[in-house]
């Protein structure tokens, strides 16, 4: 099995755990490099680049790849989108696309149309002479109090005859920045990747520095089981903590891999005793407790 290049430290852990997912995915298959080129539409320098960090991975890419492997694309397409979100972009970029938008809309009422507000007279209830002979309507516009006072003033309305539905564009911004938040929240918290198992295992101790906690010795449906999860899906990396964390500390010991104290920290010790074991059972050494991980530490 080829050994992979580390991935940069600097990138997201959003997109560290899509191309673990990947990378996985093309060593199953025993494609090389240069057989994912020659069976999609991506050379051999940019499946390199893809998988190793140095570029981000398109939707495509992702798509091509389960293809190719026999794979269902539905997981990994999401979390593509987890990880190609940019949340602070989209929450602080609404106020500068709406301004934007605002100054496009001033610069199409005083333009060619011939006056200001000549291309939204059609909003305001009349029949601009613009949308008429150009032969189609003029767009939508959102509301600003300049567009609304040219619009009433061309079409003989009062002020108080503005059309408001466009007022909706902000909230639906702020929506889908809320939406998407919701959704690194609940990856962050491995809610959208074994739902049922959580349901299994109420949470019942609290998880913190400065805490220590007992392995139990046994197995549950016929896998190895130390009495804090029974997840063998989890995506667990460095500063995760929880009770899937206690549960990896645990099997990591009973497997004669140490990871220093069962705090349900997932520190450098702990990393380094899953790369230890990952190398020991020939997995991917990339210090990231995943399914693969799981199957192994669950033996």
């Amino acid at each position: 099995m080829p050994r992979w290049k580390e991935l940069p430290s600097d990138l997201p852990e959003r997109e560290q755990r899509l191309l673990v997912q990947l990378r996985r995915l093309k060593d199953r298959s025993d494609l090389g490099l240069a057989a994912l080129a020659a069976k999609t539409s991506y050379s051999r320098s940019s499946w390199e680049r893809y998988l190793n960090g140095k570029q981000p991975v398109p939707r495509g890419a992702v798509e091509e790849l389960a293809r190719v492997c026999g794979a269902d694309p539905t997981r990994l397409l999401v979390l593509h989108e987890v990880a190609m979100e940019r949340v602070p972009a989209v929450s602080g970029d609404s106020g500068a696309s709406g301004g934007a938008d605002a100054g496009a809309d001033a610069d199409a009422g005083t333009g060619a149309g011939g006056g200001a507000g000549g291309g939204r007279t059609e909003g305001a209830g009349g029949s601009g002479q613009s949308g008429e002979e150009s032969g189609r309507p003029a767009p939508p516009t959102p509301f600003s109090p300049s567009s609304a006072a040219s619009a009433s003033s061309v079409a003989g309305d009062p002020p108080d005859a503005r059309p408001a539905p466009s007022r909706r564009l902000v909230p639906l911004r702020y929506a889908l920045a809320g939406a998407a938040v919701s959704a690194v929240a609940a990856f962050s918290g491995g809610l959208l990747v074994a739902p049922a198992e959580e349901a299994e295992t109420p949470s019942v101790q609290t998880y913190g520095p400065g805490r220590t906690y007992d392995c139990a010795t046994g197995r549950k449906d016929g896998l190895a089981y130390a009495g804090h999860s029974v997840t063998t899906e989890a995506l667990i990396d460095i500063n995760g903590n929880g009770r899937d964390v206690v549960e990896a500390q645990c099997l990591l010991r009973r497997h004669g891999f140490d990871p220093g104290e069962i705090d349900g920290l997932y520190g450098p010790g702990t990393k380094a005793a899953v790369k230890t074991f990952q190398a020991a059972r020939q997995l991917v050494e990339d210090g990231i407790v995943g399914p693969d991980t799981w199957g192994e530490l669950r033996r």
